[in-house]
């Protein structure tokens, strides 16, 4: 399976979420998403990038997007690491890395010597209509968050 180009729609997916939630692409018809990939819960760029959703969410809100975060961890993992940093988006668990594949964010990375295969820190903007209209690969989280309002903004301006 390729992962979905921009300008054309995304795939239709159905993925579990933190409060007991099962998110589908088709759930956002007429609202953008931002799905934001990450390697762990609760290591510091992960919380950093989340914080940043979370501080700017009530302006994603207001441009009619939802925001999931995704990651290989569990539901229950996912469900203390939404409740501690309170989020107030849902995260996914993407432990058979399905979405995670569709999307083409598992990549071979260094770790302490060794390869290994993992998320590559990723987010993509999907339109209204289901499509693709921006991704950012290999996200340094500073700013990043910024960004992606930014696209956004622009896209609500066309």
């Amino acid at each position: 399976m390729t992962a979905p180009a921009i300008g054309l729609a995304v795939p239709e997916f159905t993925a579990l979420a933190t409060s007991g939630k099962t998110v589908s692409l088709a759930e956002l018809k007429g609202k953008n998403g931002v799905v934001y990939f990450y390697p762990k819960d609760s290591t510091p760029g992960c919380t950093q990038e989340g914080q940043d959703f979370r501080d700017l969410y009530p302006e994603f809100v207001e441009l009619k997007t939802e925001i999931f975060g995704v990651s290989r961890d569990s539901l229950k993992s996912h469900e203390n690491f939404k409740c501690k940093q309170t989020f107030p988006f849902e995260l996914i668990s993407d432990a058979d890395e399905s979405l995670c594949r569709l999307f083409d964010v598992i990549k071979l990375k260094n770790m302490y010597g060794k390869q290994v295969q993992g998320i590559e820190r990723s987010t993509f903007l999907i339109d209204r209509e289901g499509r693709l209209v921006r991704e950012w690969r290999k996200v340094s989280v500073k700013g990043h968050v910024e960004k992606v309002l930014e696209a956004l903004r622009e896209l609500e301006t066309q």
